[in-house]
């Protein structure tokens, strides 16, 4: 048999098994953040983010399934990635909730072993994309979308002028606002960073 490096050279049946499983996984990942996420955000950060974690996850997770450490080795992934934060902002709660299904699903198609069958991996990759279509898409739960923006007017910023401030960024922007967040205040440049939140029908 020939080697290279100390590895065999090409294994048939493991490469035909993990490019089927890459199929396989990469459809799921593409139904769920394509087809399902991206349409409701428009984060294209996002995109690339979840499609290279759960393929990332998806290698390690098969090429190391030989290691005895299944388990403790797919909770360790699931502690790193789930507590993931950019330096600069905090992953929201619903984008982290998609980087935990991507991760989930990652992880139980490379993981599945002949004690599973193909028909128990493909009903519990269809019941997670099925939940997730109801949740997003139908009417179960309204989603409520966000703007973050740069205000100027920092004497409305006071709690006593909320009501000012809100009918104030309602006029300038067109939107019924839910509510708002206020973030980091400029005295030096006069401005406030807030955030806005609206339903996608909640324009005036």
């Amino acid at each position: 048999m020939e080697t290279l490096l100390g590895m065999e050279l090409i294994d048939w049946e493991d490469f035909f098994k993990l490019a089927s499983r890459l199929i396989f996984n990469f459809i799921v990942l593409f139904l769920i953040v394509r087809l399902l996420y991206y349409p409701a955000t428009r984060r294209k950060d996002y995109l690339f983010t979840y499609f290279m974690i759960g393929t990332t996850v998806f290698f390690l997770s098969f090429l190391l399934e030989s290691v005895k450490i299944q388990l403790g080795f797919a909770l360790g992934l699931f502690a790193v990635f789930g507590i993931l934060r950019y330096r600069t902002l905090q992953i929201p709660i619903k984008e982290m909730t998609y980087l935990f299904i991507v991760i989930g699903v990652s992880i139980i198609n490379a993981l599945a072993n002949k004690k599973i069958s193909f028909g128990e991996l493909v009903l519990t990759n269809a019941v997670i994309i099925l939940f997730t279509y109801i949740l997003e898409k139908r009417s179960i739960l309204r989603h409520e979308y966000r703007k973050t923006i740069r205000y100027e007017k920092l004497e409305l910023i006071k709690p006593e002028h909320r009501a000012a401030l809100i009918q104030d960024l309602e006029e300038r922007t067109g939107l019924r606002i839910n509510r708002i967040e206020i973030g980091n205040i400029n005295f030096l440049r006069d401005t406030a960073r807030i955030t806005i939140f609206y339903y996608e029908d909640a324009s005036q």
